[in-house]
């Protein structure tokens, strides 16, 4: 599902029209961007949570040249699924 099949879905649930879906939508993916990119934790109950990993700087391959290279350190987005989702999906 692609973000305008997405607003179509929800734009009939809700019962909404598609120009408040996808202004509802894009705002509140506007919004957990601005809060993982402050570090900040966001928290959505019974479908999970977003928040940022620190991956630490390491030593890798170049899998072509077999030559050891450096990775720098990076700053991940992660989800973790809540209880209620991996509910959903197990039936």
């Amino acid at each position: 599902m692609n973000k305008a099949e997405l607003i179509t879905a929800a734009a009939e649930k809700a019962n909404l029209s598609k120009k408040d879906t996808e202004a509802a939508i894009t705002a509140a993916l506007e919004v957990i961007t601005e809060a993982l990119t402050k570090d900040e934790k966001v928290q959505l109950v019974g479908f999970g949570s977003f928040e940022t990993k620190n991956r630490a700087a390491r030593i890798g391959r170049n899998p072509r040249t077999k030559e050891q290279i450096e990775i720098p350190a990076s700053k991940l987005p992660v989800f973790k699924p809540g209880k209620a989702l991996k509910d959903a999906i197990a039936e």
